[in-house]
């Protein structure tokens, strides 16, 4: 992956676009809105007078690439950035371009419904979301039916390639794969962790990989606005795995955006209707003569007509 020069733009432009990326949230948003979409129109529009400048230890993730010929592993291409985004994020001193964002650029460059970025494409998106570095790969095949993944990490601003991390193993293994290639990423960055955050980047997202794949369906689907298909994956995802806060959060943010109708919860409507009707197993004797003469009894609540 190679990294041509830049021209020069202007201070604000920078700022601008700067502010607009800034650290990724725990619980970052995957929704495409339309103000990502705006402002990936803004960035686009205005690429000419972007320079090869980015905040220091900005890093974007990019799209892996399959190129196993598995179509069951497409989910990954946009899985593994995922994963990688979701742990990378955890570190302090690194700032992460959103992946909402990344998906607002490219398809405002018209690169497909995947998203695919190839070595030709790899530098323009990089000076767009002002990235110091990227990351980014491909699948492969491996010996007896397993899978490879390679990576690489590229530093924009001096044109060249960090290094290449590499994991193999079969596609059960894929959590540990993620983690290896995570670990390198991170030497390669030169971060200086404590022991502690080491400790958390180990910890997996989800050990079930039912959950992570209906997890990486849910976000693809998402992002073809078909919401109410990527709530049924998410919810499939938090049944196999209950505890999947990214998953949790993912299927919070469509009911928050009102892209998908909440549950009913029966229990709140029933505790509702406790407190506004007071219900006994028969009428009272004066009741039972009233019934002889129909009267409409009336509150702010409730409306009963005797028969």
């Amino acid at each position: 992956m190679r990294i041509h020069g830049f021209g020069r733009r202007s201070l604000l432009l920078l700022t601008v676009l700067l502010i607009g990326l800034g650290a990724v949230p725990a619980g970052a948003g995957q929704v495409i809105t339309d103000e990502l979409r705006q402002w990936a129109r803004e960035a686009v529009a205005s690429e000419k007078a972007l320079d090869s400048k980015a905040a220091v230890n900005t890093v974007s993730v990019l799209y892996f690439q399959n190129q196993t010929r598995r179509p069951d592993l497409d989910p990954l291409q946009k899985g593994l950035t995922l994963m990688l985004i979701t742990d990378l994020s955890k570190i302090e001193s690194l700032q992460l371009v959103e992946r909402s964002r990344i998906q607002a650029l490219l398809e405002e460059l018209r690169l497909g419904t995947t998203g695919l970025v190839d070595q030709q494409t790899a530098p323009r998106v990089g000076r767009l979301l002002g990235a110091a570095y990227l990351v980014g790969g491909r699948l492969v095949p491996a010996q007896q039916n397993g899978l490879q993944i390679d990576s690489d990490v590229v530093r924009v601003s001096r044109q060249d390639t960090l290094g290449r991390p590499a994991s193999t193993g079969p596609f059960e293994e894929l959590i540990r794969m993620e983690k290896e290639l995570l670990f390198e990423i991170v030497r390669l960055l030169q971060l200086d962790l404590t022991p502690a955050q080491m400790e958390t980047l180990r910890k997996p997202l989800t050990t079930d990989l039912t959950a992570l794949m209906e997890w990486f369906q849910g976000v693809d689907l998402s992002d073809q606005q078909k919401y109410d298909q990527a709530a049924e994956a998410y919810q499939k995802a938090i049944e196999a795995d209950p505890g999947f806060k990214q998953a949790t959060d993912d299927l919070n943010e469509l009911r928050a955006l009102k892209l998908v109708a909440r549950p009913v919860d029966t229990i709140e409507v029933l505790e509702r209707l406790r407190q506004k009707v007071s219900v006994v197993d028969r009428p009272e004797p004066d009741e039972i003569l009233k019934r002889e003469h129909p009267v409409e009894v009336q509150s702010s609540d409730v409306n009963v007509r005797w028969r």
